[in-house]
Formats: structure tokens, C-alpha cells, sequence
């Protein structure tokens, strides 16, 4: 159905003042829930088919069900606000804007599965918004929406703050508990699952900010209402981080289904200077790559760039125009990864540095055309050889960029490298 209306970043001012936010209805998604059974209140998520924001994607109602309704042990709700995916940075905006929608989709959750603490893991270098959602998380103690018999229900439940300290890899759900208690941000080997065993061998649940946010509006609206925006197999409205080279950078809240050259052109202005489309990373610097005469056809949603062999991943879109190198791109982004990686698995904690150096190599015109499927060899072992999905990540953009621009790697080439002769016939070995 068209939609246009702004859900998670509505225009109303001081939306982030506690009074503001239940003037405008705040709140009452979550007196609605306490008046509910548990199972309701999942089936209601399951009917509105929300996807994970956080990258994965996976459907958030399955993933609530899957917590036990019974444990001898306290149950735990992780809320990842690390967000620190290159050309990402949407989940800072419902921190400053709209923090009362992610406390309430946390109180939701919480009386859902009967979890009694939530941990919100929040990037260190996030310390602005570390002070803005506190504050907010105060006003509703207050208010006596967080804490001992919330509203006057049997229902209790704390939440907690848990500053990271600028650890790409602790955005990885189980590195992401490792850090919460106390150990070095090391993802763990699965099974067991964190709904099993999570923070301190308790059943836990882990979701995004924006995930979370959307939880008071699909109560407040209910689950079929949600389901029919945008697409029916991802649907819902996401926040999509537009960065690059664009003429009006920023996020955009937008039905998922929506065509890509719409994204950049009618919403975004355009690319700087009217130049031409080289390239788009779609969903973060961990998304394959796609050209820009790929994109014509393609919507902003799981379904469809998974279709073109990318992904939608945080939805952090990055745009290179016509005059972009490559090679230098790739090579940053190499270099986060390769500075990343928490070397715990052998292809990762190697591999990483590998490609890096490879590409190093050709950025200073010192590589073969050797070295372009030696470096396509490194990435390709790396994929799928690791606990977490760090490889992957690293991998992923090689692999694509090889693909599609292997002409680029091609101008890089020495053309008249030196010959490595072991006994040159000039010299005499004794």
C-alpha cells in the first residue's frame, strides 16, 4: 500500500521529552500489553512479520518464541546499540529523536518473555546519546513505567546501560554478552543459542534498537495493519543511513520496497555534480556491491537485493560516483576489518591482514595480475571458515569487487615488475 507516514522518526517536536511522548500516545502500546497473555502479545509480532533491523533479519516474533516460559534461571533481554557497521548510523537518530519508543518496545518485550533486566549495549564512542537515552531512561523510573509493579502489574523489570569500548566485533550478538560480563569480546561457537544460553548461562534475547522501537507500533496498530506496509515479505518502514556521494546525505524513514533510484534521486537530490553512478554498497560496508547499472530494477528490501547477490543488512547505504577508485574504498574498508578482527579464528586474524597488504600493493601500482586471485583466493577462504560473521564481512566486499571491477585491479598492475631470479648467471655461487 502507498505509505508515507513517518513512524519510528515522526515530526513532532521535543519527541524525546517523556511528557511530549505520551501526549502523542506514548506509553500506551505497553498498557495495552499488560492487559494481555504473552502469547498474544508474540503472536501480534509474529502477524506483523518484523524483520530484524540489525542486519540478519530474521523474524522477531520466532525469535521471542524461542525464549522458555519457564526457567529456573533470571531471563535477559541485550539490546544492541553498538551500531558500528561502516556507513551506518541510524540507531543514534531514535536515541536522540525518539528514545521513549525504544524504552516501551524494551518494556514490551520484557513483559512478553518475563525477562527481568535488560541490558542496552551501546557503542563507547556514542557518549552524546549514552547521556540522552540515561536521561530518558530516568524520566521513566520516574514515571514509574520502569522498575517494581509497573502501572500496578505484578510485572517488574530493570534497564541497564552497558557502555562498549569502540569494539567493532562486540556487535556480534554472543562477543556482544562476553563484554557485559566482563570477559574479552569473543563470539561464541553455536550451539548452544543465547535463548538457551546467554548472558551468564541464562536464556537471553538480543535486538536491535530499530527492531525494538517498532515493537509499540504494531500493538498500538496491530500486527495485519503493520504487515501490509511495503513489502508483505519484509515489510514495515526502515531507516535508511545515505552516505557518499550524494547531494542530501542523511536517514530517511521509507516503506521497505522502495526502488533504489528513488532512494537516490528523488529522495537524496541526486548524485553530487550530476555525475554518474559508479557503485552502491546497499546495506553497510559488509553488503556486496553492486554497479550502478545494476540497480535500475532493484527495491530496498531482504528479498530484492538478495535477488542482485547483495543484501539489505542495516540498510546503511553508501554512494561512489564515476570518478571513485575502487581499490582505495576496498582498501579502507580492509583495513577496518583487518584492525577489527578480535583474532580469535586463524583465517580471519591472518586472512584480514592478508588482503589488506594485497591491496595495499596495488593502491601503490607494486601488484601482478597474479595477485588479483591471490587475493580473491584469500577472501574466498576466509568465507564461511570463522565463529562469527566477521570474515564474512571482510570477505564479501573483495569478492564482489573483484566481480564487478576487475579491470579496476587490472590499471593498478605493475607492468614491468622486477624478476625475482634466485642465482642471477652473473653470479657465482661457491
Amino acid at each position: 500500500m502507498e505509505f508515507n507516514e513517518k513512524l519510528l522518526l515522526p515530526d513532532i517536536p521535543n519527541l524525546h521529552q517523556i511528557e511530549v511522548y505520551e501526549e502523542n500516545g506514548g506509553y500506551q502500546a505497553l498498557k495495552k500489553s499488560l492487559q494481555m497473555s504473552s502469547d498474544e502479545i508474540i503472536n501480534e509480532v509474529k502477524r506483523s512479520n518484523l524483520r530484524g533491523r540489525g542486519g540478519a533479519g530474521f523474524p522477531t516474533g520466532l525469535k521471542w518464541s524461542f525464549m522458555p516460559k519457564q526457567s529456573e534461571k533470571p531471563k535477559y533481554l541485550c539490546c544492541n546499540a553498538d551500531e558500528s557497521e561502516p556507513g551506518t548510523f541510524k540507531d543514534r537518530y531514535i536515541i536522540e529523536f525518539n528514545p521513549h519508543s525504544l524504552i516501551e518496545g524494551i518494556l514490551i518485550a520484557g513483559f512478553a518473555m518475563g525477562i527481568k533486566t535488560t541490558y542496552i549495549y551501546i557503542r563507547g564512542e556514542y557518549y552524546k546519546w549514552y547521556l540522552l537515552l540515561q536521561k530518558a531512561i530516568d524520566s521513566a523510573y520516574q514515571k514509574k513505567y520502569i522498575g517494581e509493579k509497573i502501572l500496578g502489574s505484578d510485572f517488574s523489570t530493570d534497564i541497564v546501560i552497558h557502555r562498549g569500548a569502540g569494539a567493532y566485533i562486540c556487535g556480534e550478538e554472543s562477543a556482544l554478552m562476553n563484554s557485559i560480563e566482563g570477559k574479552r569480546g569473543y563470539p561464541r561457537v553455536k550451539p548452544p543459542f543465547p535463548a538457551q544460553f546467554g548472558l551468564w548461562g541464562s536464556p537471553t534475547t538480543i535486538n536491535n534498537v530499530e527492531t525494538l522501537s517498532n515493537i509499540p507500533i504494531i500493538l498500538n496498530r496491530g500486527g495485519e495493519w503493520y504487515s501490509k506496509i511495503g513489502t508483505p515479505k519484509h515489510p514495515g518502514t526502515i531507516l535508511v543511513g545515505v552516505s557518499g556521494h550524494i547531494k542530501k546525505p542523511g536517514v530517511y524513514e521509507i516503506p521497505t520496497g522502495i526502488p533504489l533510484t528513488k532512494i537516490i534521486y528523488d529522495i537524496c537530490g541526486g548524485i553530487l555534480n550530476d555525475k554518474k553512478i559508479k557503485a552502491i554498497i546497499p546495506g553497510g560496508s559488509s553488503t556486496m556491491w553492486l554497479k550502478g547499472d545494476e540497480i535500475e530494477n532493484v527495491t530496498m528490501d531482504a528479498d530484492s537485493l538478495k535477488a542482485v547477490g547483495s543484501s539489505i543488512g542495516t540498510a546503511g547505504m553508501i554512494v561512489m560516483d564515476e570518478d571513485t577508485d575502487v581499490i582505495k574504498v576496498l582498501k579502507r574498508i580492509s583495513h577496518f576489518y583487518h584492525h577489527e578482527s578480535c583474532g580469535q579464528c586463524t583465517p580471519c586474524r591472518e586472512g584480514t591482514g592478508w588482503m589488506e597488504k594485497i591491496l595495499h600493493s596495488f593502491e601503490k601500482n607494486e601488484a601482478t595480475v597474479s595477485d588479483i586471485d591471490l587475493l580473491l583466493d584469500v577472501a574466498n577462504n576466509i568465507e564461511g571458515n570463522t565463529i562469527c560473521a566477521l570474515g564474512d564481512a571482510a570477505a564479501w566486499p573483495i569478492q564482489s569487487v573483484i566481480k564487478k571491477f576487475r579491470n579496476e585491479f587490472g590499471k593498478k598492475v605493475n607492468k614491468n615488475p622486477i624478476q625475482k631470479v634466485v642465482n642471477p648467471p652473473h653470479l657465482i655461487v661457491s
